[in-house]
């Protein structure tokens, strides 16, 4: 097995680092563009290094506190200092390719579709592959180098030590998320509302201040933030699922079925991304499509053929079944995505017409497809629990039943490699529009960035909605985990303890999204408020005849982000400690007093944790379908629908897209990690609560 797992992940590091070089070596323009791309990368680097350099400070007081806590130890610990350096390295690797490929996208559409399309993608391509090859590559080591082969240490390793890794991956994930959000929303909002309904200045216009700080947030938030944010479900899916592995059938290959199953999706990925490249056409959005497609029907055969291997592990065809849920309702959430916030489709579509009588209209309406939006996605979710469940024999052995929710979410991202790297292709794309208008090269380039703009809009959106899918599945198989860990049967409704987690857990996600949109906005009235400076104080910047201080804007962003993304992300953390360690004294108290004892912390968290899954679940739906409708609408319309750029229909499509954006790039995202890092901390530090 360690063969295999090293091996393809060694095939997605190198082909990674070939792409990179590749992209390195092309054309990055003329010396305008290249100004342009020099002042993004800087603001880009600046950032995630004083973000490092925050969290580096938060890492070390949690590897010490892993260190002395009963049950973990340095193994733990390590094994949390490499999954954080293995999550902020995929998130800045990946945005030093995004900033170098921007301007070479940008360049590549002065000569093609085609060209530019297969430059945006590649760089995608280097995010996504380095985050599986890392992930795999970075269990399959620490999981041979802790266990040593024994399978006696398998309960220790895959029960406190591996689950360092996880909760390493999800600290540095939630931060980089949220701390990306907060400064990528700030300047886009700031630059909307003083530039283009203020000011009437268009969109990626040199003059309006806030550009460039604009074009920085594509890439710390859209592609280090969402990079982070799929590591950690991709790693906390694979190890979840050794350990439920493991506890329903007390064998290696049980446990080590799921890095198999994540290294041919490894395979099937590289597949997937080299169909792209070679077949790319003047259609992105077939050609995206298509390599995923061929991806996950790789993925199936290869499937099969692993759970045929491993017959004399499982009875039957179970572990197949349960992976092809995952993937099927991936897949479904993704295309009902594209349906409510894609233009080419009814829902926006609707959004757009409102914009005629106001932005209020607007707004009601964007709601309306957000709310709208949760319904057959989370039928989707509940048909492939039920499925995994049933297909591995669950009803029968629930332990089994629970591996094979686990696989379905293995399953979900097995194929992250080519998904991710159709995700991340959309923010090269748009700074690519951002640097053909700044530096004023021809329309027909604009058109070109335009086309891939678009269908980077509706790519990130699908990624979303499959980054909120994929975290409901692998924040169930953590919260399976973390029963068996703590020898809890079951989580008793009737217990008072139990109710009050569980109205905490879901109260959470709403007091975590008003933090974040609280951030976003109070970040969005410094930017405003400079650029109005700007305008006031630097003689000639709306005329174009003298330049702002793009460099001014980019520092509001980064300090309103490393100022506000703390209090969120120690949310995440402290929530499930401080309410297992109040009920556990709680019970020792009422025990005390001669009175029955309450069921303690253990269930309180049980609790907590299922509050959080359910309302976090719906709300992230809600607030990224919205997002992305009202965003695609305000496209449309700049089309030449409903008046077209510069109407009343436009000016109001603008507010809702503003309104939208702190949903869809802050606070909705971050609602998957929240869930998730809070079902690992209770893993994790689940012997404090019993």
């Amino acid at each position: 097995m360690m063969m295999w797992t090293i091996g393809a992940s060694a095939l997605a590091l190198i082909l990674a680092l070939v792409f990179y070089v590749r992209i390195q070596r092309l054309d990055s323009g003329t010396e305008r563009m290249r100004e342009i791309g020099g002042w993004i990368y800087e603001g880009a680097s600046a950032f995630l290094q004083r973000e490092y350099m925050t969290l580096a400070v938060f890492a070390a007081l949690l590897f010490i506190a892993l260190l002395f806590l009963p049950g973990l130890g340095w193994r733990a610990g390590v094994s949390f200092l490499c999954g954080a350096f293995a999550s902020g390295f995929a998130g800045y690797f990946g945005m030093r390719t995004a900033t170098l490929s921007n301007t070479r996208t940008a360049n590549a559409a002065r000569t093609s579709m085609v060209a530019a399309l297969r430059v945006a993608f590649s760089s995608g391509a280097v995010l996504g592959l380095t985050v599986v090859g890392l992930g795999v590559l970075g269990i399959t080591l620490l999981f041979q180098i802790l266990s040593g082969g024994d399978t006696a240490r398998f309960n220790e390793v895959l029960g406190s030590d591996l689950l360092g890794f996880s909760l390493g991956a999800s600290s540095i994930a939630l931060f980089a998320r949220v701390g990306g959000g907060i400064y990528t929303k700030a300047a886009d909002v700031g630059a909307d509302l003083a530039g283009k309904v203020e000011a009437g200045i268009p969109e990626d216009d040199p003059r309006n201040p806030a550009v460039i700080a604009d074009n920085v947030g594509d890439n710390v938030g859209d592609v280090a933030g969402m990079g982070a944010d799929l590591f950690e479900s991709y790693v906390g899916s694979i190890i979840s699922a050794m350990l439920l592995g493991w506890v329903a059938y007390d064998t290696a290959e049980a446990a080590g079925f799921p890095l198999l199953l994540a290294a041919a999706g490894i395979g099937a990925s590289v597949l997937g991304i080299l169909w792209t490249n070679i077949f790319s056409s003047n259609s992105p959005h077939a050609a995206l499509r298509n390599g995923t497609l061929v991806a996950a029907a790789v993925m199936i055969g290869a499937t099969f053929l692993l759970t045929r291997g491993a017959a004399g592990t499982f009875a039957g065809l179970g572990p197949f079944w349960a992976v092809l849920a995952g993937l099927v309702s991936g897949t479904a959430i993704g295309m009902l995505t594209e349906y409510y916030t894609s233009y080419d489709f009814k829902p926006t579509r609707m959004v757009s017409k409102s914009s005629e009588t106001g932005p209020a209209t607007n707004i009601i309406a964007g709601t309306g497809v957000g709310m709208l939006s949760t319904a057959f996605p989370v039928l989707c979710i509940a048909a492939a629990i039920l499925v995994a469940f049933a297909a591995n024999d669950g009803y029968a052995n629930a332990s089994q039943g629970l591996f094979g929710i686990a696989l379905a979410a293995v399953g979900m991202l097995s194929t992250l490699g080519v998904t991710l790297a159709v995700d991340a292709y959309g923010p090269v794309a748009d700074n690519a529009g951002g640097i053909a208008e700044m530096a004023k090269l021809p329309p027909e380039v604009r058109e070109i960035t335009d086309s891939l703009d678009s269908v980077g809009n509706t790519t990130a959106a699908m990624g979303k909605g499959f980054a909120i899918g994929s975290a409901a599945l692998t924040a169930l198989a953590f919260f399976a985990a973390y029963n068996a860990n703590t020898g809890i049967a079951a989580i008793d409704l009737s217990s008072p303890s139990v109710v009050v987690g569980l109205l905490i857990g879901a109260m959470l996600p709403f007091l975590f999204s008003a933090m974040t949109m609280r951030a976003v906005g109070e970040a969005a009235q410094e930017m405003i408020e400079e650029v109005r400076r700007q305008f006031r104080e630097i003689p000639g910047l709306r005329e174009g005849k003298a330049s702002g201080d793009y460099a001014r804007c980019v520092d509001i962003s980064t300090r309103a982000a490393l100022k506000r993304m703390l209090a969120p992300g120690l949310l995440a953390v402290s929530a499930p400690i401080a309410v297992g360690l109040f009920f556990k004294w709680m019970a020792g108290v009422t025990a005390q007093a001669g009175e029955p004892a309450g069921t303690g912390g253990a269930e309180a968290v049980g609790g907590l944790l299922a509050g959080a899954l359910v309302s976090g679940v719906m709300l992230a739906l809600y607030m990224a379908n919205s997002g992305g409708a009202w965003d695609n609408a305000k496209k449309y319309i700049e089309k030449g629908h409903h008046g077209g750029k510069g109407s009343d229909a436009h000016k109001a499509a603008v507010v809702g897209d503003t309104v939208g954006d702190p949903f869809k790039d802050t606070s909705g995202p971050s609602l998957n990690i929240l869930i998730k890092l809070m079902s690992i901390v209770a893993l994790v530090f689940g012997a404090l609560f019993r």
